[in-house]
């Protein structure tokens, strides 16, 4: 049933709590820094469509780690044409910087969730209405944590995950405020461009435990 792999992808996403995402130089890059983030334990992950030979990059790693290993998605998708394409390429999700109707509606033709970027309270409520799986808060670092704690106030329901500026340094603060994952992107693989692997692997290890003791104590206050 696809509704029930719907479900199973936006756990797993909200389970592990970072969403990991791959803007890299060439496919080989883009795969070495996903195995990377695995190493770290990550077990979601988004290929964007900026980086070279992105539908590859996506069928090889559905075909290297099982779903329960990891869940692949597709990012930077600005229109429905390249939602099909990274669908029919294995993306488990699809990610947009903004809200698209096209592509919201083909998601859902397929069950496969969409995550569209949202950078207003009307923006949120419009992909909620497009049946967004989570929107993405975006760009993260303009908006800040403050955000969120103000888009909670009317839409408590709201799943929102901030992407754009995410470290090590604020991932308790946003997940505090009342992120259900982070997504995260340079900070995260930008050593892996530079051909550093084993920090990647470090990063993901210590956003991974920030994310897991912040929501320890946020279940304990």
């Amino acid at each position: 049933m696809p509704h029930m792999n719907n479900h199973r992808v936006v756990g797993q996403i909200v389970d592990c709590g970072i969403l990991a995402i791959v803007r890299a130089n060439s496919s080989e890059q883009a795969l070495q820094v996903a195995d990377a983030c695995f190493e770290g334990g990550v077990t979601a992950l988004e290929i964007t469509f900026t980086t070279p030979g992105a539908s590859d990059v996506i069928r090889c790693l559905r075909t290297r780690y099982g779903p329960k290993q990891m869940v692949i998605g597709a990012g930077t998708v600005l229109d429905a044409e390249t939602a099909r394409i990274a669908i029919l390429s294995g993306a488990e999700f699809v990610v947009a910087p903004s809200v698209s109707s096209d592509t919201a509606r083909l998601c859902n033709r397929y069950q496969i969730p969409y995550l569209p970027g949202a950078s207003s309270v009307k923006e949120v409520i419009e992909a909620m209405e497009l049946g967004a799986a989570i929107v993405k808060v975006f760009p993260a670092e303009v908006l800040g944590p403050v955000f969120i704690k103000a888009v909670h106030a009317p839409l408590p329901q709201a799943p929102l995950m901030p992407t754009g500026g995410v470290n090590l340094e604020n991932a308790k603060g946003w997940i505090e405020a009342g992120s259900v994952a982070l997504g995260v992107g340079g900070n995260l693989t930008r050593a892996g461009t530079a051909g550093d692997f084993a920090s990647v692997t470090t990063f993901a290890r210590e956003l991974i435990k920030t994310v897991q003791n912040a929501r320890k104590s946020g279940s304990n206050s």
